[in-house]
């Protein structure tokens, strides 16, 4: 939901923009990055929602160069801000986040036989999984 690429395409092509940005996350974890690429090139060149047809190609990419550089320059002044007054359970959260990774590689690195299942290959995509079973059952309860 940076730039609205993806509720656009949801909305030309009469489905769920969730799908449209479900499919953007997984070509840009599975297809090396080429979803990012995609994602960047297509807010270069759409028009802006409510944008007149008539507007030349020129204008398109101008008007969408301006907004990249006036969103990057927020994202900047956000980051600034996160860095500068972090939220007082961020040490928690990233402290959790980095033992988990660290116990995950150690133990990939044992080379136990009990463990030839944990594997990148395997975790993200039970990950992905989970993380759409959560969505939905959320969904269900109305959070």
């Amino acid at each position: 939901m940076i730039a609205g690429v993806c509720g656009g395409l949801g909305a030309y092509l009469n489905i769920d923009p969730t799908l449209v940005r479900l499919f953007f996350v997984l070509i840009g974890l599975a297809g090396n990055g080429i979803g990012l690429f995609i994602y960047i090139l297509l807010w270069i060149i759409l028009p802006l929602e409510g944008e007149d047809q008539e507007v030349s190609f020129e204008d398109t990419v101008r008007s969408s160069s301006t907004e990249i550089a006036d969103r990057a320059k927020a994202m900047g002044d956000e980051l600034r801000n996160i860095v500068q007054q972090p939220h007082p359970q961020t040490g928690l959260i990233v402290g959790g986040a980095l033992i988990i990774a660290g116990l995950f590689y150690l133990l990939q690195n044992m080379h136990l036989p009990w463990l030839t299942w944990l594997d990148l290959d395997v975790i993200w995509p039970l990950l992905l999984v989970v993380g759409g079973v959560a969505l939905l059952i959320r969904n269900q309860r109305g959070e």
